[in-house]
């Protein structure tokens, strides 16, 4: 017989609410005979709460009844209306004969689309080996030159679901990157403020040259060449 769920609990319920001896509470609960006692005396799981074997299922009251009414009847547990799957072996995928040659397609491509993805993923996603990874990673494997990357999903290698799952596992336990350090910032704008040019002040009158009197050196200057031209004006005692 399969121990119950909760034992301690349910052997807790039984001494509070039955007249079962602790023999049969034991062998039904798979606990030792003194640990019952200790039970009923308050030495042992104190602060344990009591499950009811009947709401979860576990034993009817006519067996209770009958272990009851027999001290040497031993409780027979009831058979479980839910049926808990079992467990698969965890292990790689296996892969269909007729599949076994797109794998090598299929690593290819989980290795160039998803880098981040660890061995043991891909031997997950696909039902391959280590040695085979590293081979294909390393270009050393017997037919790399013809390996062409294909979609495992598209081959039916494994679920769309399953490669997300993967994918975003590996996602999670990746390293964070390092922030890249921050280029020079720019200057505040009153260290890159133009300062306002300096106003000229105009020239006084006295610092420009005379114009008219430029005009009447020049207009004398040329009276003079013209008188020079023309020679000698005649004199008064010649006209005499």
């Amino acid at each position: 017989m399969n121990t119950p769920l909760m034992p301690k609990a349910t052997a807790v319920w039984l001494v509070d609410n039955t007249a079962l001896t602790f023999d049969q509470i034991a062998h039904f609960c798979r606990l030792h005979p003194l640990e019952v006692a200790a039970i009923a005396d308050g030495e042992a799981a104190m602060s344990i709460k009591g499950v009811d074997p009947i709401l979860t299922g576990q034993l009817t009251r006519e067996e209770i009844e009958k272990g009851q009414n027999d001290s040497e009847y031993r409780l027979k547990r009831s058979e479980n209306k839910v049926r808990v799957p079992v467990a698969k072996r965890k292990g790689p995928r296996y892969t269909p004969v007729s599949r076994r040659q797109d794998r090598p397609n299929a690593i290819l491509w989980l290795l160039r689309n998803h880098p981040e993805l660890k061995d043991a993923q891909i031997m997950r996603l696909v039902g391959t080996t280590k040695p085979t990874i590293e081979s294909i990673r390393n270009r050393t494997h017997w037919n790399a030159n013809n390996l062409t990357p294909l979609d495992p999903v598209t081959l039916g290698l494994c679920a769309q679901l399953d490669l997300d799952m993967e994918v975003e596992k590996a996602a999670k336990d990746a390293p964070a990157e390092p922030q890249a350090e921050e280029g020079a910032t720019l200057l505040p704008a009153a260290e890159t403020a133009i300062a306002p040019a300096e106003p000229v002040e105009p020239a006084s009158p006295a610092a420009e040259p005379d114009r008219g009197e430029e005009a009447d050196i020049e207009a004398d200057a040329v009276f003079a060449k013209l008188k020079s031209l023309k020679g000698p004006e005649p004199s008064a005692e010649d006209d005499a």
